[in-house]
């Protein structure tokens, strides 16, 4: 049987998701709201072998054993913990992680 984890979104998580959908809207409301919801599904998906993303090349400056999701231009960052996977971050993927 297949564990499952409980995925949870940091307060960054959360304002980057918002600032993605504003970003976006601005050019077309429901283009924004299908990225983001697609953008979510990813996100949701981390309940069922999280591990199976790679670790962020970041970890050799920071120490952390963080991972990335790749989902179009955005990488979403995130470490698992326990029973937990969170989501620390929803980047663009040319940007470097800064918590």
């Amino acid at each position: 049987m297949t564990k499952t984890y409980r995925v949870l979104l940091a307060r960054h998580a959360e304002n980057d998701l918002a600032e993605i959908y504003d970003y976006i809207a601005a050019d077309s409301p429901a283009n924004a709201a299908a990225f983001v919801r697609a953008l979510e599904e990813k996100v949701l998906s981390l309940a069922v072998m999280p591990e199976r993303a790679s670790l962020i090349p970041e970890n050799n400056l920071l120490g952390t054993g963080y991972r990335h999701l790749i989902h179009a231009n955005y990488r979403v960052v995130f470490r698992i913990q326990g029973d937990s996977v969170l989501v620390l971050r929803i980047i663009h993927g040319a940007r470097l992680l800064q918590l």
